[in-house]
């Protein structure tokens, strides 16, 4: 969100059209991650405290990555790219843990189930697999822009 925001505004400062695609595809990263925090909100159904202190990490993340962004976006989307990739990881873990049994594989989500289009009896581990797979597109994108935006 915070570098959607930021090229578009450098567009809008520079007079330059050409960031259109790249704002779109950041927006629509920000959106699908929102997504991501969505479902696990149905399925873990988060105290008061929780909920606290998921707003209170997002304010955090907010103006450090704002303020990192603005120093250096190269730097801003390495460290966007290393987190997607531990991401990815983590989700394989997961994946692990529903397949040993450790964890309940659970229905999907309704709200996961319409996103991803997934049939109505999925489950758990088929929400995880397609979550895994979008952070391993944010990885790449990320490490694209890395390059690209200076």
């Amino acid at each position: 969100m915070i570098a959607g925001m930021l090229v578009h505004l450098k567009s809008l400062r520079t007079h330059k059209r050409g960031y259109g695609p790249i704002i779109r595809r950041l927006l629509a990263e920000a959106e699908n991650e929102r997504m991501h925090l969505m479902f696990f909100i149905e399925i873990v159904e988060p105290s008061k405290l929780e909920r606290g202190l998921i707003i209170l990490a997002q304010f955090l993340f907010w103006h450090f990555y704002l303020i990192m962004y603005l120093i250096s976006p190269r730097t801003a989307h390495m460290m966007t790219h290393y987190f997607e990739e531990e991401a990815v990881k983590s989700y394989t873990e997961y994946l692990s843990l529903i397949e040993s049994g450790q964890i309940e594989n659970v229905p999907a989500p309704t709200l996961a189930v319409e996103y991803y289009g997934l049939d109505a009896d999925a489950n758990l581990s088929t929400m995880i697999e397609h979550i895994r797979a979008d952070e391993a597109h944010h990885s790449k994108v990320n490490l694209e822009y890395a390059n690209v935006l200076r």
